[in-house]
């Protein structure tokens, strides 16, 4: 692989537990500013992949670098402190601080060295970027669903990441919130952070995304341009559905 505008590089990432591998020699490129997607059926090994990635997990065989560093087996918060930040499938916000308060937290933790008053202007800045402000003094647990997703984002961001990786962002949302989640992703790319999301609303994933990755069984099975992605015969056997070659997906 080329590493020229590579941010994140996968070589032969394998990761079992026990007899079952659920991630399989998988090779890929996450490139400076792009959004990747990555798709697959429940069970591909997408998490799993995205767990390897940021240091949860462990790959048993293979390398993993970020801007040219080999993380396989640093902690995720050196990882995150390399410049990664993560959601996940279901939002880990701190549930008994306030929406402020959580984004604080990140943006005071993200990075070695950050004084409070550095921290407090990250989580203004965070705040106005995603839309957060009405919100800033409520509970976790008082909030609508779709901006307990909104706040895991800020709370990324505010580790001031160079790569985000979103875990299933829009699932769950209702239409309208799906376009306002597709509005910030590209805010988010416009900023100058790299973007590699695991998603399985179609729409999303074949308007916002350059490339798109797919996993099957824990192998990649294609790689290409969505255009190029919704075409391929065994993606749509084992994935998108004969509604996706017609448009319709």
């Amino acid at each position: 692989m080329s590493d020229a505008g590579v941010v994140i590089s996968g070589e032969n990432v394998t990761k079992r537990f026990g007899g079952m591998t659920a991630v399989n020699r998988v090779n890929f490129e996450l490139r400076e500013g792009e959004i990747l997607g990555l798709i697959g059926p429940n069970g591909a090994g997408k998490t799993t992949l995205f767990n390897c990635l940021s240091g949860f997990l462990s790959p048993d065989e293979g390398n993993i670098t970020l801007n040219g560093v080999k993380i396989n087996r640093l902690s995720p918060d050196k990882i995150c402190r390399l410049g990664l930040g993560r959601t996940f499938q279901a939002a880990q916000n701190f549930p008994d601080l306030s929406v402020r308060e959580n984004v604080r937290m990140s943006a005071l933790f993200g990075k070695e060295g950050v004084s409070y008053s550095d921290a407090e202007a990250l989580t203004d800045e965070v705040i106005g970027f995603t839309g957060l402000d009405r919100y800033t003094g409520f509970a976790v647990p008082d909030m609508p669903f779709a901006l307990q997703k909104r706040l895991e984002v800020a709370r990324a961001l505010a580790t001031k990441p160079g790569v985000l990786m979103l875990d299933e962002l829009m699932a769950g949302l209702n239409p309208t919130e799906v376009e306002e989640a597709m509005v910030l992703v590209r805010k988010i790319r416009e900023s100058g952070i790299t973007v590699l999301m695991i998603e399985h609303v179609m729409k999303a994933i074949m308007s916002i995304c350059g490339r798109i990755i797919v996993l099957h069984h824990g192998e990649l099975i294609a790689e290409g341009t969505p255009d190029q992605i919704v075409r391929n015969r065994h993606v749509i056997e084992i994935y998108l559905g004969e509604e996706a070659a017609n448009g319709d997906a």
